[in-house]
């Protein structure tokens, strides 16, 4: 099955400030009829990368069966991690890079690895707030789950 995921992550006052996150999957079922699905929460504390990933994760771990994913992403970060292999090499560094520097949020990116393992998946970067349909409602999921209440707890910020 083919699915297209588009995501995006907000944060208020990053670092560490209130953020969310907004995924948006469409898919066409065996009778050829268009199905979309939404996604999003809001947490207490956290930063914009850490929603980013967070905005994948949700995708990916929404889908019930193996997969040929588009992941759309105005995340540099999240795309390029993956489109230019910096995962690789973090994980031969042992997750550290550059001056054996600790690489920021592991805890998600072991998380996205394990959520992609079952899927064929293909990250696409589109340029962010340019009027892209699905990336502007992303984009409105996160604020809104950002802003809104019932506000989660991200274990990597706590």
């Amino acid at each position: 099955m083919k699915v297209t995921i588009y995501t995006d992550g907000a944060a208020r006052g990053n670092p560490d400030g209130p953020g969310g996150f907004g995924t948006v999957i469409h898919y066409v079922d065996p009778a050829g009829e268009l199905h979309v699905k939404e996604l999003s929460a809001g947490y207490k504390r956290t930063t914009n990368n850490r929603m980013e990933l967070m905005a994948a994760i949700a995708g990916l771990e929404a889908l019930n069966r193996p997969c040929e994913v588009e992941l759309y992403s105005d995340s540099k970060y999240l795309v390029d991690a993956f489109n230019k292999h910096w995962i690789d090499g973090w994980i031969k560094k042992g997750w550290k890079r550059g001056k054996n520097e600790d690489v920021k949020n592991i805890d998600l990116w072991k998380r996205l690895l394990e959520a992609k393992k079952p899927h064929r998946v293909s990250f696409c970067w589109v340029k962010g707030h340019a009027g892209h349909p699905e990336n502007e409602r992303c984009d409105e999921l996160a604020t809104s789950a950002a802003d809104g209440g019932g506000l989660l707890v991200d274990p990597g910020t706590a």
